[in-house]
Formats: structure tokens, C-alpha cells, sequence
């Protein structure tokens, strides 16, 4: 078995040394066995990033991506969700200090594809708020869709994630923005939302009560409108469950 394991490592790992039993015609086989494989999980990562790849180039992200998956391999045959981890490879990648936000228009993106292959749960509508009982609204904890994630970054990763898919309009307003992640029907979407709106949203998501989020979202941006939140909460039908201390709601 260890056999398999370096071979499979070296396939990943351009600078390991050949895995033992390789001779002659074999090494040059396997060379060029592992530069396809390399080739491969390269693409792999320039369908699932392109904003990325846009905002660095072709050959930066060639060289990035094979420097990542010497460091993360993939750890399952299906690529749907390689490149999980490249986010945070980048929030450290030392050549793009100068470049901050790439990290989060990785995460963006990461979440568009988890979003796609997320569960097809069924969503409440506005009626399952309406039919809560008095006062119930401040106790409430709301299960978010899976499909639902927002990304919140200091950084106009809205506007840089409309630049790097062609939208002819620069960048000029750089202050700090969030983007909903969702697939209400068949296809993901991509919004932006105000900062206060993901603080509340990304509260509810982490189980915390209604009113909980709603002082963490003040905190955060004192312009949040709680009015507004629940609005794209509710009519975006972003949640799948309603808790009451007392237990699960109908």
C-alpha cells in the first residue's frame, strides 16, 4: 500500500522524488503521466475561479494553482469540490500581498459551486412568518438554506467580482461590501447585500437568536435597517426552518 500512496503523491507533487521501482522507459511515462494529471486539476481550478484567474493572469494563476495543489491535493476522484481550500491558500499566498480581496473573490466563487451541488430543501415563504405566534419574532432562531452563504470582505469584492467578468465600469468606491450566494431555483445567483444585512444573515446561519443578530448587525453598521434584512431574508426565501425555545415550528 505504500507503493500506491507514493505513486499517487508523486503524481501531485512535481518536485518529490519518483516513486521506488521506476526504471528506464517507466520514468519518462510517469512524467509525463504526472504533467497531465498536473494539466488536469490546473483546468479543474481555472473553471471553478475564473474571476481569480482574470484578476491575476494566465500564467500567475498556472503557477499559483501548482504551488496549491502540491500543498492540497485532491482527496477524492470528484472535482466538484476541489479547490475548497484555495481561499484561505490565497489569504496567505506571499506574491499576493499587494492583492488582498483575491481571497475573497476566491470564496465567492468556491461558494457558487457549493451552492449549485447544494441540497434542493424545501424554503419557507412569507406565510410560515406571518403565522408566528405575538412576540415570537425576537426569540427566533432561522435555518438558512444550504445553498445560502454570504461573503462579507473589506473590500468591493461586489464590484471587482462585476470587473473581472467583463462589466465595463472600474472600481472606484473601495469600501467594504458582501455578496449573497444562493440558488433559489436552478441557477446560483450572486447579489450584493448591505454589510449590516450579511452581519444579521451570517448571525441567523450560526443558530443565533433573531434579536441577537439583529444587535450584532447594529453593531456592525450603525446605517442597518432591520426592516430591510428581513425583507431579503424572507422574501428571498432564504430559510428552511423556524425554532422557537420551545422547539421546532410547522
Amino acid at each position: 500500500m505504500s507503493g500506491l500512496t507514493d505513486f499517487a503523491a508523486g503524481l501531485t507533487s512535481p518536485d518529490r522524488r519518483l516513486p521506488t521501482g521506476l526504471v528506464g522507459p517507466a520514468k519518462r511515462r510517469f512524467a509525463v503521466y504526472r504533467n497531465n494529471v498536473a494539466v488536469g486539476l490546473i483546468g479543474a481550478l481555472e473553471a471553478r475561479f475564473p474571476a481569480v484567474r482574470a484578476l491575476v493572469g494566465e500564467d500567475f494563476f498556472g503557477a499559483m494553482a501548482r504551488d496549491f495543489i502540491r500543498r492540497h491535493p485532491p482527496a477524492s476522484p470528484l472535482l466538484a469540490n476541489f479547490g475548497d481550500a484555495l481561499p484561505g491558500f490565497l489569504s496567505t499566498f506571499g506574491p499576493l500581498a499587494d492583492l488582498p480581496y483575491v481571497a475573497d473573490i476566491a470564496r465567492i466563487e468556491a461558494a457558487r459551486t457549493r451552492a449549485y451541488h447544494a441540497a434542493d430543501l424545501p424554503r419557507l415563504d412569507g406565510a410560515a412568518f406571518a403565522a408566528l405566534p405575538p412576540g415570537a419574532l425576537e426569540h427566533l432562531r432561522i435555518g438558512l438554506h444550504p445553498a445560502v452563504t454570504i461573503v462579507r470582505s473589506p473590500h468591493p469584492v461586489g464590484d471587482i467580482l462585476a470587473a473581472a467578468n467583463g462589466a465595463d465600469a472600474p472600481v472606484t468606491d473601495w469600501t467594504p461590501q458582501a455578496v449573497l450566494i444562493d440558488r433559489p431555483d436552478l441557477d446560483v445567483v450572486l447579489r450584493p447585500i448591505p454589510v449590516g444585512t450579511a452581519t444579521f444573515l451570517a448571525a441567523l446561519g450560526a443558530g443565533n437568536p433573531l434579536a441577537d443578530a439583529a444587535r450584532a448587525a447594529q453593531a456592525d453598521d450603525p446605517a442597518f435597517d432591520l426592516a430591510a434584512a428581513l425583507a431579503e431574508l424572507i422574501g428571498g426565501r432564504l430559510a428552511t426552518h423556524l425554532r422557537l425555545p420551545e422547539g421546532d415550528l410547522p
